[in-house]
């Protein structure tokens, strides 16, 4: 931590990054004193965006949610565009990246850091905004990422950033219109009639509608026809879990609105995907030019898994079987699901996707979610998790050259 105190205390040093201060997160160091000469750095300095930014990635990581986005606000306002050179040592040219970014918490963009550490990959970070304006001239690069998550308050900034693209004269990963159809109930109407593929519609709705429906006054019917309970209720926005719930009866949804304050909802029919044995097996693949790769499994007694939440560091049995789905996911999940994915691909036209998933019963592609901003890493600790670097390395190498794919080729990868 030293080193990076040392370097956070340096006026106008380099920006830091989401990575490097993410795994220090990760590993449960306190970033109090990092934020703070940070914080004073800003104060001494009011023109360094460097050190806003990297101030509001430290809060964002400690759960000041408010206080982040206000100081990143600063940062975009004092300075739109960000440089974090390759970190390995280049024997050619490497690769540029001009990454499209839009202001958020860290669900907002892909966390694109963490799939080009320790290559031979540039990025330049460029911030936009629907009010702000979009630059006359960018930095010279050889492919285009557009990192803008979806979600409600993003959905103005990709039509917008749609306009911006096309006809760009660098290929473009991830266009802004395919991106916009990943929202949970988006993603359900592309994927629902694709054979092999189960993901249970999803609807829209406001709080007084979900209050008829507990109260009896509205018919399920009347929303998703054709489905029963048990139903899965979370609030527009929200991710790992929060405030995501089941609901075995119509009456449930009483204390749920009363615990849960929030004016528009998701609701799906719950879809009980236990094995025999009675455990929950989720999946985090990614899509890259259409192939799959495993970034995490987790086991769980409870349907809603998160991988930090499932034990994993407790059990070596559950790591065990994590190593061996990982060893041979090429030729057992990839394989047993490979039209569904392939379909999946086609459906939704982005070169990276990531698609955190499970099986049913009867040997579906469960999709729970599938979106350009999962984070993907190595973070975990080599101890515990010796087996986790080497297939975290085909991730970042595939990504890799998907980028060099595109930028030979000249032309838009959508």
């Amino acid at each position: 931590m030293n080193d990076l105190l040392q370097h956070a205390a340096t006026p106008y040093a380099p920006l830091i990054g989401l990575a490097p201060l993410m795994r220090r997160a990760f590993l449960q160091e306190d970033l109090a004193p990092l934020g703070e000469t940070l914080l004073a750095r800003a104060q001494a300095y009011p023109d360094d965006a460097h050190a806003y930014l990297d101030f509001s990635t430290v809060l964002q990581l400690k759960g000041e949610r408010e206080m982040a986005l206000a100081v990143q606000a600063q940062a975009i306002e004092l300075q739109q565009l960000y440089a974090l050179p390759a970190q390995a040592p280049q024997a050619g040219p490497g690769i540029r990246v001009l990454v499209l970014m839009g202001p958020g918490d860290l669900m907002s963009n892909t966390p694109i850091e963490f799939l080009v550490e320790q290559s031979d990959v540039a990025l330049d970070l460029l911030y936009l905004t629907v009010d702000g304006p979009l630059p006359e001239e960018v930095p010279d690069h050889d492919v285009l990422l557009v990192a803008v998550a979806e979600s409600d308050a993003n959905q103005p900034l990709l039509a917008l950033l749609a306009q911006f693209v096309a006809d760009w004269p660098r290929p473009v990963i991830n266009l802004p219109q395919h991106i916009a159809h990943t929202s949970r109930d988006g993603l359900c109407g592309k994927l629902q009639d694709l054979p092999g593929v189960a993901m249970p519609r999803t609807a829209r709705i406001a709080r007084a509608q979900l209050a008829a429906l507990a109260s009896g006054e509205m018919p399920l019917d009347a929303v998703l026809p054709g489905d029963v309970f048990p139903l899965i209720v979370r609030p527009l926005g929200s991710h790992a879990g929060h405030d995501l719930e089941k609901m075995e009866h119509a009456s449930d949804l009483h204390a749920y609105l009363q615990a849960v304050d929030a004016h528009r909802f998701y609701i799906a029919r719950f879809v009980d995907y236990r094995s025999e044995d009675g455990q929950f097996r989720k999946y985090r693949i990614v899509l890259i030019d259409g192939v799959p790769y495993i970034c995490h499994y987790a086991v769980s007694s409870h349907w809603m898994i998160h991988y930090l939440n499932a034990g994993m560091d407790e059990s070596a049995d559950k790591r065990a079987e994590e190593a061996r789905c990982m060893a041979h996911f090429d030729e057992e999940f990839a394989r047993r699901h490979a039209a569904a994915l392939c379909a999946i691909h086609a459906r939704m036209g982005m070169p990276y996707l990531g698609i955190d998933c499970a099986e049913t019963r009867d040997g579906e592609l469960l999709v729970f979610e599938a979106d350009n901003a999962m984070i993907v890493h190595a973070m975990d600790a080599e101890a515990l998790y010796p087996y986790k670097r080497p297939v975290m390395q085909k991730v970042f190498t595939a990504f890799r050259a998907m980028l060099a794919r595109a930028a030979a080729g000249g032309c838009a990868a959508n």
